[in-house]
Formats: structure tokens, C-alpha cells, sequence
């Protein structure tokens, strides 16, 4: 009975905020000033500085009640109550909703703010791919590091970066403490569930036994402290540092594991004779490489012009900035123009904005007009997006703003590189751009993510919705579709044991440097400790639906001597499509504990 009237008043609600518009005296808010606000304004930092999630949970219950008031009243209680704000972001959602838009026209605010949500997931995908990921690779060349630190590192953080930041923003509010959770523990089963399942679909193969009985085991201990965490209710400073102590210790007996592995190769190698299908392999391995160089180095030699000529500095900064391929539009079907697109602001945004090293090309990507304009545009870029550009307002002795001084800095700066510097050659520290770029597309990548949280906050107030089922649904999806992408399409070029490992391999950095840091930043602001509320039943649900995923993959995939079937694949969506089944049975209140 008791999930009955829950949802019953959810659908009552929602009701009341399409069929009220008569009982809106003024459709801009109240006669205390509501109208003489700007659009959307900045929320700003929030001056509540708390991290105790059950201490407010109880008042933001009441931010969720506005939609049992009257229409009139919605504004100023959405205005007045301070757990209705935002922490951090540039636009507070909430009072868009209830300020800005007449009940009557409150279907197009949802269809806007749906459009703006996915529109934020394309340019967090677009920052990490094009940007921020291969800055981090030419990071780990610079710093000469071997593939396998790389990987677990550098680039894994690239490849999970939705995730961390998402997990990081929502860890900064109590209020949506409950979308980290969602998020993390949502894309662990949607990813060893529906990834690892489409891929054995797709291209049956046989895992890699101690890789993967590896990084299951050690996303079963992350999964575990998580799940304890959740039962004591809080994170401590050394439950945080435990975090990410396991991490390293990860990342440490992976570097070990490979080493072990490559020393046995080469002494197995040694053994052999010269002539085994060993040694043969590898050297048609290596012919193969050499034949794909050159081939390469022909592709780009039939397109330089006859006569060599000297591109002026105009034209080097016109192509720079021009994120288009001619040759490749010509050659894509019509729904990749249409991504591409959609696509092109931001894409045109970040190259003035980020620079990037590539250190592939014979020119490392020096872009002489371009680079110096970003020595420009990235300090200033670091300040504004930076706690949502409270810093870049702050007035240095009351008079000159701080991102004015960041500007004449960065200018002069700038001005003194391209003075200093040809088109033709890169300078000797280019690879500073780098860390530059790499600074840069990571704030970019939290404002997207700050903004893409406060959205989620926002539908979960007009929705009656919890944080946990935003985060394992919506948030989950955005942000783990990159990886469904690019696994699959892994899996197609006849690479599935490869996408299989970035399944589980990936998700143990989200859930151990998303959690372990995201409270270690809580903490270093003052605070003991971070306590947790979780939303009900619903955070067991998810805990163990994640936990049970785990067990069945760890004794399933042995049995079958590793090798993975379509049945195999089949019955990891069935399991998937249940745990959702159930989960949103449980938001709803269908499923519920008995009151004794």
C-alpha cells in the first residue's frame, strides 16, 4: 500500500505541473522581484559548505516536495530554500523549470533540457577522444612510460574520464552523493553485462585466462569495499587512501604480470629453434608493420602537391581551426554527416581552445599561429571553467580581475613564442603544450560533467526520482557509450579478447579513483569524513545485482574452459534486462520492504 501512494502521488504530480497554468497569476514568478532575475542565472559556489549526505537528506526531500505546491508558489520556494541549489555550474536548472517556463509550457523545458543533456554527453565524448586522451598518450611518451603503466594510467584515465568527473561533481553535493553510485555501480553491470555479452554475440572467442581472473578478482574487492562503505554509512580519510592504495597495488602486480609473461616468452623463444612457427609469425608481424608504414607514407605522398610552396601563417591557422575532411565527408553516410554536424561548434571550440600533441607526426602537430593563440585562450579557458569561474571573477586588492591579469599574461606570453618560434619547426618545449592541453580538456570535461549532474538533479525533482536510478540509468547510458562503441567495434575488426579486458580492466579505475578520490577531495576541504545516505532499497538492489553479475562471470567463465559463447552473451543481456526490470520495481514501489 505504502508503494501504491508513492506512486500515486509521483503521477499526481506530475499532473499538477501540466494542468495548473490557470493558477499561475504571473507566468515569471512572484511579486518579490522573481522577474527582475536574469535567464538562468550562474549558481555560482555554493556558500553551504557540507558534505554530511543524511544531515540534508531530509531537506532535500522537501526541495522534491515543490511540485505539491501551488503553481504560484513553486518560484519562490525553488529561490528561498537552499537545498534547491546547485553547487557549482553555470546554470541553476531548477529555477529555469520553475521560474522561467509556465506550467503550460513545461513539456518543452523537459524536451530542451533532455536536448541539452545529450547534446553535453557528445562533447564530454568528443573532449576525451580527440583531445584529451591523446594528450595523455603523448604525456606517457614524453615521460617515456611502457604501454602496459600507460594503459592502467594514464590512458585508462582518459578512457574513463566521463565517469571520474561525473563521480567527482557528484560527490561534491550531498544532494546527488546517490548519482556517483548509480553511475559507477550502473555502468559496471550494464558494461560486464551488456558490453561483455554483445561482444561474445558479435564474435565468439576464447578469454585470456589470468588477465581476466585478475582484473575480476580485483574488481570484486573494489566492489566490496564499496558495498561496506554504503553499510557503515561513511568514507573515512584512510577508507579513501584505501581506495586508492588497491588501485596502485592493481596497477603494480598488472606491470608484474606482464613482465613474468614477456620473460617466459623470451626464454620459451630462446629455446626454440630458428625456424619454428614462433619466430615465423613474428617476422610476418613485422613485414606486416613495415608494409602498413609504407603504405601510409604513400597515402600522404599522393596527396602533397607537385610544387612546394611555403604556406603562409594565415593559412596554416585557417586549416588548424578547420575541423572538416573533405575527402572523409565525401566518403560517410548520411548519419555521421549529420553527427559531424552537430559536432562542429564544439569541435571548433576546443581546437581554440586545447592545444594537442601528437607525437606520430613528423611535426609533433605544431601549429605555430594556432598554438600561440591557445597560450591566449587555455589560461583564461583554466580560470573561467575552474569551481564554475568563481576564481576568474575574484578581484585581486578589489581592483584588477583575476582572469584580466590571466589574460595580459597569457598574451604576452604568446606574443613572445610566436616571435621566437618558425611555422616550420616545432620549438624545444613543445611538449609542454601537453600538459597544457591535457590541464585544459580536463576542466572542460568537469564543466560538461557539473552540468550534465545538475540536469539529472533537476529531472530527479520534476520526476520524483532518485539520484541512485538517474545515475544507474541516464547517467550510466551517456556515459559507458563510448565504450559500448568502441568494444563492439573492437569485437568486429576480429579483436574481442582485447574489448573484453577494456570491460573489466577500465571499470576498476572508475570505481576505485572515482570513489577513493572523489571522497579524499571531500575530506581535504575539512571534514572528517563523508557520510552516506543511501536511497532505500534501491542501492542494495544495485550493490547486489553488481555483486551477483560478478560471481556468475567469475564461476560461469571458468566452466566453459573460457570460452565465450553467443549463449554465454544471451544470457548476460537477459540478466541485465531483469536487474533493470527490478530496479525500476523498486523505484516505483512495487517492490518494497515490509514495515514490521
Amino acid at each position: 500500500m505504502a508503494g501504491g501512494r508513492q506512486n500515486g502521488h509521483r503521477v499526481l504530480c506530475w499532473l499538477c505541473l501540466l494542468l495548473t497554468v490557470e493558477r499561475v497569476p504571473g507566468a515569471w514568478g512572484l511579486s518579490t522581484g522573481a522577474h527582475t532575475s536574469p535567464p538562468f542565472p550562474a549558481s555560482g559556489v555554493n556558500q553551504t559548505s557540507v558534505v554530511d549526505v543524511s544531515i540534508q537528506a531530509e531537506s532535500w526531500h522537501q526541495c522534491r516536495d515543490v511540485c505539491g505546491l501551488n503553481a504560484s508558489d513553486r518560484c519562490g520556494f525553488v529561490r528561498t530554500n537552499p537545498d534547491c541549489r546547485s553547487e557549482g555550474g553555470y546554470l541553476d536548472y531548477l529555477e529555469g523549470i520553475f521560474c522561467h517556463f509556465p506550467p503550460s509550457l513545461l513539456p518543452l523545458a523537459i524536451t530542451l533540457y533532455a536536448l541539452w543533456l545529450l547534446y553535453l554527453f557528445l562533447i564530454l565524448g568528443v573532449t576525451a577522444e580527440k583531445f584529451f586522451c591523446p594528450n595523455l598518450s603523448a604525456i606517457s611518451t614524453t615521460l617515456k612510460l611502457s604501454h602496459n603503466v600507460a594503459g592502467v594510467t594514464f590512458l585508462a584515465f582518459g578512457n574513463g574520464a566521463p565517469d571520474i568527473f561525473s563521480a567527482l561533481v557528484a560527490f561534491s553535493d550531498p544532494h546527488t552523493a546517490g548519482l556517483a553510485f548509480g553511475a559507477l555501480f550502473g555502468a559496471g553491470v550494464l558494461v560486464t553485462t551488456v558490453v561483455a555479452g554483445g561482444i561474445a554475440i558479435l564474435r565468439p572467442f576464447t578469454a585470456a585466462s589470468r588477465p581476466f581472473l585478475r582484473d575480476i578478482a580485483f574488481y570484486m574487492a573494489a566492489a566490496f569495499l564499496t558495498f561496506t562503505a554504503l553499510y557503515r554509512g561513511r568514507v573515512t580519510l584512510a577508507w579513501a587512501l584505501g581506495y586508492l592504495c588497491l588501485y596502485a597495488f592493481y596497477v603494480v602486480t598488472v606491470v608484474l604480470c606482464t613482465w613474468i609473461y614477456r620473460w617466459q616468452r623470451r626464454r620459451s623463444l630462446a629455446a626454440s629453434m630458428p625456424a619454428t612457427p614462433e619466430m615465423l609469425s613474428d617476422s610476418e608481424e613485422d613485414d606486416d608493420q613495415v608494409s602498413s608504414t609504407t603504405a601510409s607514407y604513400d597515402y600522404r605522398e599522393e596527396y602533397q602537391p607537385l610544387l612546394f610552396y611555403q604556406e603562409t601563417t594565415a593559412q596554416i591557422l585557417v586549416q588548424a581551426l578547420n575541423p572538416l575532411d573533405c575527402r572523409k565527408w565525401r566518403s560517410k553516410p548520411a548519419y555521421w554527416r549529420v553527427l559531424k554536424v552537430l559536432k562542429l561548434p564544439a569541435e571548433l571550440l576546443l581546437l581554440l581552445t586545447v592545444p594537442l600533441v601528437d607525437p606520430d607526426k613528423e611535426d609533433r602537430n605544431w601549429k605555430r599561429p594556432l598554438n600561440c593563440l591557445q597560450l591566449a585562450i587555455s589560461p583564461l579557458v583554466l580560470v573561467l571553467t575552474l569551481q564554475s569561474g568563481a576564481y576568474g571573477v575574484y578581484e585581486i586588492g578589489g581592483l584588477v580581475p583575476v582572469w584580466g591579469v590571466v589574460v595580459i599574461a597569457g598574451t604576452a606570453v604568446a606574443a613572445v613564442t610566436f616571435f621566437a618560434t618558425s611555422n616550420s619547426e616545432p620549438p624545444r618545449l613543445h611538449w609542454a603544450f601537453a600538459f597544457l592541453g591535457f590541464l585544459t580538456s580536463a576542466l572542460w570535461i568537469n564543466a560538461a560533467a557539473t552540468e550534465v549532474v545538475n540536469i539529472l538533479r533537476a529531472l530527479g525533482v520534476v520526476f520524483r526520482l532518485s539520484n541512485t536510478v538517474l545515475g544507474l540509468t541516464l547517467l550510466a547510458w551517456g556515459n559507458s557509450i563510448g565504450d559500448v562503441f568502441s568494444d563492439f567495434t573492437l569485437a568486429r575488426q576480429g579483436y574481442p579478447r582485447m574489448a573484453f579486458s577494456a570491460c573489466f580492466g577500465g571499470i576498476i579505475f572508475n570505481v576505485l579513483v572515482g570513489v577513493g578520490l572523489g571522497c579524499l577531495l571531500q575530506i581535504s576541504r575539512g571534514h572528517a569524513e563523508v557520510k552516506l545516505e543511501p536511497d532505500g532499497l534501491l542501492v542494495w538492489v544495485l550493490a547486489g545485482a553488481l555483486g551477483l553479475s560478478l560471481v556468475c562471470s567469475l564461476v560461469a567463465v571458468p566452466l566453459q574452459c573460457f570460452q565465450l559463447s553467443k549463449t554465454y552473451g544471451c544470457c548476460l543481456l537477459l540478466f541485465y534486462v531483469s536487474f533493470l526490470l527490478v530496479a525500476l520495481l523498486t523505484e516505483f514501489g512495487v517492490i518494497h520492504l515490509k514495515s514490521v
